[in-house]
């Protein structure tokens, strides 16, 4: 059976069946997140940043205000 086919029969499972089925189907596969990952490098680089100054941390209230900011622009 082809992975479209399996697909196709899956989506025809009910939708708490599809959840554990692709639960399970993650779990089997290896961590993906890679050190080199210039994406995870940004958020340790960041993560350190707050670490090293707490006061540059923003509330979601401050956040969603921001966003709502650009919305308007």
């Amino acid at each position: 059976m082809s992975a479209d086919q399996i697909a196709a029969e899956a989506l025809r499972l009910p939708e708490q069946e599809r959840a554990s089925l692709v639960s399970r189907l993650l779990r089997s596969l290896p961590p993906v997140v890679l050190d080199d990952d210039e994406g995870v490098a940004e958020a340790l680089r960041r993560d350190a940043e707050l670490d090293a100054d707490p006061a540059q941390a923003m509330t979601l209230r401050e956040i969603d205000s921001h966003i709502q900011q650009r919305k308007k622009s």
